[in-house]
């Protein structure tokens, strides 16, 4: 079995809640991450993701270059530790529908990143490859449409028409 730690992603960028929407989006292009930990000397309190930065700060008329990280971001982090099984995360990743887990020490500092992608080609997983029903099954449950499926309403929506988005 292999630990998280030697599949994670290190060096990870961390964002401080007093950080702006404008440097968060910015490191994210710079990066090209679509989420960011957010933490406090070194501890993790939270992730601002590109659909945070949108959906409660610029469809909420708040200025990114002045509005904190602190007032988009997601509080109900999931995590994992460094020293837990890779095969104990991914069942936990299933339920979660998300891409990548901040990976934290006993003592919640932030050590690393650990995504679908580095389970696969830092342990030498060839699951994605072959169908092996532990990764392949996280891959499909992680990117498995949400519900309901909506998009019969995309399509009948013409380009820069107004709607409930007043």
């Amino acid at each position: 079995m292999t630990r998280v730690a030697d599949a994670m992603t290190t060096g990870v960028r961390a964002m401080a809640p007093h950080d702006t929407l404008l440097r968060a989006a910015r490191q994210m292009r710079a990066f090209g991450v679509d989420a960011l930990p957010v933490c406090i000397d070194g501890k993790l309190i939270g992730m601002v993701t590109a659909r945070d930065i949108v959906t409660r700060g610029v469809a909420q008329g708040c200025a990114a270059q002045t509005t904190h990280v602190s007032d988009v971001m997601g509080d109900q982090v999931c995590w994992c530790f460094d020293d837990q099984q890779i095969d104990e995360v991914l069942a936990e990743i299933r339920g979660s529908h998300v891409w990548s887990l901040p990976v934290v020490d006993r003592d919640r500092h932030l050590v690393g990143m650990l995504s679908i992608g580095d389970t696969a080609l830092k342990t030498g997983d060839t699951a994605l490859k072959t169908g092996d029903p532990v990764n392949a099954g996280t891959l499909w449950n992680v990117h498995e449409p949400a519900q309901p499926e909506r998009s019969s309403q995309l399509a009948s929506s013409p380009v820069g028409a107004e709607g409930p988005l007043q």
